[in-house]
């Protein structure tokens, strides 16, 4: 919702921009800025990298990080995006609906994006080594029922990242999981993201609870697939 209202105040601007988010966070963000004609990047864990972008104009991050107005303040802030929303919730108000009536109509266009977390906390560090390694050397086929498509081992870096400790799966039906270790933590990190397509306002309902039952499917997999 913030990330669509910061592409529509910039339409018709010359600069243009960034739209930025970090690999852990969700991908509709890259979906509203192609929509909109803005380059989007991707980055490594942290505002620290997400501030770095060149031509940055919105940067999120899913650990409700917000930077909405990177010109006055190039990190997260959330004082800056706290009145934004209260802004946004406002004008939603004005026109009979709420913000997650907004949140529906991007979901109409972009399709509904829903995800979960699955926090390991240890008492021996050496045990995300071990869980780590364990999916290395046995990596799933499979994920909510829908098969791997695509294995990224992200310590190996690439054109766009540096090397991280993480793995990257995508499934056939564009489910996503990512699973790293904490950086700040004693705690393996799985990310998941799922995405459906909505046909109607009428069926968001139905979607929602969809997209619910794949992701429970999904952390039951990732589970069995770290040995809990």
């Amino acid at each position: 919702m913030v990330a669509r209202h910061a592409a529509d105040v910039r339409q018709g601007d010359a600069t243009r921009g960034v739209f930025a988010n970090s690999i852990v966070s969700s991908r509709l963000l890259s979906r509203i800025a192609a929509a909109a004609g803005f380059a989007h990047e991707e980055t490594l864990t942290g505002f620290k990298w997400i501030s770095r972008v060149p031509g940055l104009v919105y940067g999120y991050e899913e650990a409700l990080g917000y930077c909405v107005a990177p010109e006055l303040v190039r990190d997260k802030d959330g004082i800056s995006a706290s009145l934004l929303i209260a802004e946004l919730a406002a004008a939603a108000k004005a026109e009979g609906k709420t913000i997650f009536d907004t949140l529906d109509e991007i979901y109409l266009v972009h399709g509904l994006h829903a995800s979960d977390q699955l926090s390991i906390r240890v008492a021996d560090l050496g045990l995300l080594d071990a869980m780590m390694n364990r999916l290395r050397s046995d990596p799933p086929e499979s994920f909510g029922g829908s098969a791997i498509e695509t294995f990224v081992d992200l310590a190996q870096g690439s054109e766009q990242l540096p090397p991280t400790d993480g793995l990257l799966y995508l499934t056939k039906d564009l489910s996503r999981v990512i699973i790293r270790p904490s950086g700040t933590e004693p705690k393996l990190k799985c990310y998941l993201e799922v995405i459906k397509s909505v046909g109607s306002a009428a069926e968001l309902a139905e979607t929602r609870h969809a997209a619910r039952t794949t992701l429970d499917h999904i952390l039951a997999d990732v589970r069995e697939a770290l040995g809990l």
